[in-house]
């Protein structure tokens, strides 16, 4: 018996060095520079059937997890992702996709501007904005873009796929929550352009200004944006001129202000 149980346990250590070595642990965090940029090898790019999307989001994790539930959907195919505004520009023009989403918060040229430069190359290709926040303001300012759909990232899993039936529907489309948002706050309180001091703010500098109010030093806005810190500095002096305020100490309490009252 002693014997025959050695002889198991042997060849036990023997298939053990012989075997294939396990795959890391589910409970492993994934690495997310795992999950590169650029054309992607997609099968479905084969079916005809099959509606090629480009995705733009610089979180390289949820980027994967829209790409998953996108390619779950027999009738979607993702061609490509990209992390910035340059390479998306750059994928557009080699994939063609029938539609385009993008990520409000890109760093460097943000989503509006990528947005902008997409809708002047490409006027009729549906773009779907996704982002962070559910202030009607960012709602309104992508449509203005070129935008043609806005879905918050939190409404995303459950929306996402809605948005991109619309869109290439000939649609214009807004996840549940910020539709009522807009509506309520530009339509029902009739709120002519204008009436918010920060309308008069371009896109940058409204995003300056939200980055100010969240505690951002003008060296941190710069390499977040890629931009240099004078022409934040200058941009900063643009916000100071049009809110009219005396200096960059009261730029900074309005901008805490006006974050605050958004909860952003």
């Amino acid at each position: 018996m002693r014997s025959t149980a050695r002889a198991v346990r042997q060849g036990k250590r023997k298939s053990r060095k012989g075997s294939i070595p396990a795959a890391a642990p589910a409970s492993e965090p994934t690495n997310p520079d795992s999950f590169s940029s650029g054309v992607v090898d997609n099968p479905k790019s084969d079916l005809p059937q099959a509606i090629p999307i480009l995705i733009v989001d610089d979180h390289p994790l949820f980027r994967h997890g829209l790409a998953q539930l996108i390619n779950s959907d027999d009738a979607y195919s993702i061609c490509g992702e990209a992390s910035s505004a340059p390479e998306a520009m750059e994928l557009v023009r080699k994939l063609r996709p029938r539609l385009t989403i993008v990520d409000l918060g890109l760093k460097g040229p943000s989503g509006i501007e990528l947005t902008k430069s997409l809708r002047v190359e490409f006027p009729k290709m549906p773009i779907l904005v996704l982002s962070m926040h559910d202030e009607p303001t960012y709602a309104v300012r992508s449509l203005r873009a070129g935008a043609n759909g806005y879905v918050t990232k939190q409404d995303a899993l459950g929306s996402v796929l809605i948005a991109l039936r619309e869109l290439l529907d000939g649609r214009v489309y807004l996840s549940p929550s910020m539709a009522s948002e807009v509506i309520s706050n530009v339509v029902l309180t009739k709120r002519e352009p204008g009436a918010d001091p920060t309308d008069s703010l371009t896109d940058r500098e409204l995003e300056i200004l939200e980055r100010i109010g969240k505690g951002e030093e003008v060296k941190a806005i710069a390499k977040t944006l890629h931009l240099s810190p004078k022409t934040v500095e200058t941009h900063r002096s643009h916000i100071k001129e049009k809110l009219r305020l005396e200096n960059a100490r009261q730029v900074a309490r309005y901008a805490v202000q006006w974050v605050g009252a958004r909860g952003i």
